[in-house]
């Protein structure tokens, strides 16, 4: 039976003996339960320490030695690591550098990264009236809708006919960021696809085919497709895309409600600096403007969930300005649907195949409010030590990062709450300018991050930062000085930090700089 785990050098193992005086090296004293030893023999607490208190003062205080001690005189064995293989160290490795090489977007203002960065530029509004389904019910008839989509070029009819959106947007963002990055047939079979991976998580992942589903189920089982369970889950688009490419690497899915792309590009970037990967596939996708089903009480939906929580805004007449970040009469944030994946690679690897380096990523950091479900930290804690261990952990100065593209996605308090975090961490840089994409695609949800990122490397290439629209009134408290206003400006960046925050808690911040 395991007792516990020492935290020494010098001991890996322990585990419990028979309660019998046992001698040290006695046939009585041997492997049990499969444990296999690599080493000659097991000693006696009093013969492996004996009276030499340097090796036994590594097990800390004067208590923990008499537990220890009691615990040789149980029966109890200790298993060391020899002093020859004590001395073998890792030597030190120099950090490998993650660049961006490709980009692939499907979003509500556009499904290349250019188009939808012109977009956001010249201060266009993708949100409109919902036109997918009837939402006359609901509270809120408004959307970030994702139109003039078609994936046949990217998804074969038979995938299309069956997924979720969610599924099909995570296909076509990949399949475009693959191509973005100048990987061609010829290249990718050339690829060690081995370390080549894919981590492209959502939010709420199948949520139309897991309704339908129980919409199926209220005539029969039978009714239910057999694609339900695969298709419902959040890893499901990852690892059909690898399929399509080949890829063999790491790949799974990160669900971390809004905060979801960023905890995946994140993921993605250790695979790279651990040597496990060379390139990574990795963002978020979601799809949850839909109904979802038909039950003897109406149509329900992703719409109908978010406004039972008390978070959707409810101006439909005015569509476009719905989305007001930091503006004093902002009364929700807009749903939005779509997908954004980055291909994140090693720099020498990059380099070695004449790859286009459009940014280099430096790191970031995720935290947990542990507060509340919905609401933030009053005091914005959580986001403020989110900020400071991406800084630590990238090691970047706070007076570099003059330009935020924020979480703000025009809820009453999150707003606040994020801005005070952020002038409390960068308020004295007077270069510093803050945006948020979410005034005009809405909030993507488990996508937004990965979008998000897409337009802050697009600020770093063009030198432009797009402007924060309806902002007409803004809060109290709020400084229009760091805030973008409603024209474009320019920008030279010299880092950038891009904030994405998820119901839970869920913190997350990721950092760009141009590539040199």
């Amino acid at each position: 039976m395991v007792v516990s785990s020492m935290a020494s050098p010098l001991c890996t193992c322990m585990f419990q003996t028979p309660r019998r005086k046992m001698m040290p090296n006695s046939s009585k004293c041997k492997n049990r339960g499969g444990f296999k030893s690599t080493m000659n023999h097991f000693e006696s607490f009093e013969e492996f320490f004996g009276t030499d208190n340097r090796r036994f003062c590594i097990f800390g205080s004067l208590r923990t030695r008499r537990l220890i001690s009691r615990a040789s005189s149980s029966g109890i064995c200790f298993f060391h690591i020899p002093e020859e293989v004590m001395a073998k160290k890792k030597p030190l490795t120099e950090q490998r550098r993650v660049v961006v090489t490709g980009l692939g977007v499907v979003t509500p203002l556009g499904h290349d990264p250019d188009i939808l960065y012109n977009n956001l530029l010249e201060g266009v509004s993708g949100i409109s009236e919902i036109e997918g389904f009837d939402c006359s019910q609901f509270p809120t008839r408004i959307a970030g809708e994702v139109k003039s989509f078609s994936a046949d070029e990217w998804v074969s009819p038979k995938i299309s006919k069956r997924a979720d959106k969610s599924m099909i947007y995570t296909l076509t963002a990949g399949k475009k960021a693959f191509a973005d990055g100048g990987i061609t047939e010829e290249v990718n079979r050339g690829l060690d696809r081995s370390k080549c991976g894919i981590i492209i998580g959502s939010a709420l992942g199948g949520l139309k085919i897991c309704t339908e589903s129980v919409a199926a189920l209220n005539v029969s089982y039978k009714k239910i497709t057999p694609f339900c369970i695969p298709y419902v889950t959040t890893n499901i688009g990852s690892a059909i895309l690898a399929m399509d490419l080949g890829w063999m690497g790491p790949n799974y899915s990160s669900s971390a409600a809004c905060a979801t792309s960023n905890f995946c590009i994140l993921n993605s970037a250790y695979h790279i600096r651990k040597g496990e990967a060379h390139m990574m596939l990795c963002g978020g996708s979601d799809a949850a403007v839909i109904p979802l089903g038909i039950s003897n009480i109406g149509y329900t939906s992703g719409l109908g969930g978010f406004s039972a929580c008390r978070t959707l805004s409810k101006r439909n007449y005015e569509p476009t300005k719905a989305s007001s970040p930091w503006d004093a009469n902002r009364d929700g944030f807009v749903i939005g649907e779509g997908a954004g994946v980055l291909l994140l690679e090693e720099l020498e690897h990059a380099k070695r195949r004449g790859a286009t380096i459009y940014a280099e990523f430096l790191g970031g950091s995720f935290t947990c409010d542990a507060y509340h479900v919905t609401k933030p930290h009053p005091d914005g804690a959580g986001v403020a030590l989110c900020i400071e261990k991406a800084l630590e952990q990238s090691g970047v100065a706070r007076e570099d990062v003059n330009y935020i593209n924020a979480h703000a996605a025009s809820t009453p308090t999150g707003d606040l709450k994020e801005y005070q975090a952020l002038i409390r961490c960068f308020g004295m840089n007077p270069e510093l300018k803050v945006n948020s994409t979410k005034s005009m695609i809405g909030h993507l949800l488990g996508a937004a991050g990965a979008v998000e990122a897409v337009a802050t490397i697009k600020a770093i290439q063009t030198g432009l930062v797009h402007p924060n629209i309806n902002l007409e009134n803004p809060d109290e408290g709020v400084d229009t000085e760091v805030l973008v206003g409603s024209k474009k400006e320019c920008l030279d960046i010299k880092v950038a930090l891009s904030n994405s925050f998820g119901f839970g808690g869920q913190n997350s911040c990721i950092l760009f700089a141009p590539y040199k």
